[in-house]
């Protein structure tokens, strides 16, 4: 009876954990740091674990990561809403490391707020 409760032990500590590194971690964007452009989806992907785009600000393209597709949902965000070709203004923090990546907290679409956090 021990063994069998330590290895369902182990098995329920592997699927805890064994998905944790394909997450990033909010801590890994600079938080001191807001970032308010408006610019053109270059593409959009609206599946979870969280909605993406690449957005065009000036000459450069962001990876810009969104709300999981529940919550963008919840809040209203369409993926017609993010497709390409769509002009938003994006509210969020840069990556610490990652250059060209953010966080978005908030979009604007045609004129409209979204927070997605």
């Amino acid at each position: 009876m021990v063994l069998l409760r330590n290895i369902f032990a182990l098995c329920l500590l592997f699927f805890a954990t064994a998905f944790t590194v394909f997450h990033h971690g909010w801590a890994d964007y600079d938080q001191t740091k807001v970032l308010d452009y408006t610019g053109t989806i270059q593409e959009s992907v609206y599946e979870n674990p969280h909605a993406t785009i690449k957005f065009k600000y000036k000459n450069k393209v962001w990876n810009v990561f969104l709300a999981p597709t529940t919550r963008m949902q919840d809040r209203g965000v369409t993926p017609e809403m993010i497709k390409k070709g769509k002009t938003i203004r994006v509210v969020g923090y840069p990556h610490k490391e990652v250059k060209d990546e953010m966080r978005s907290e908030r979009i604007f679409v045609d004129g409209t707020k979204y927070e997605l956090r």
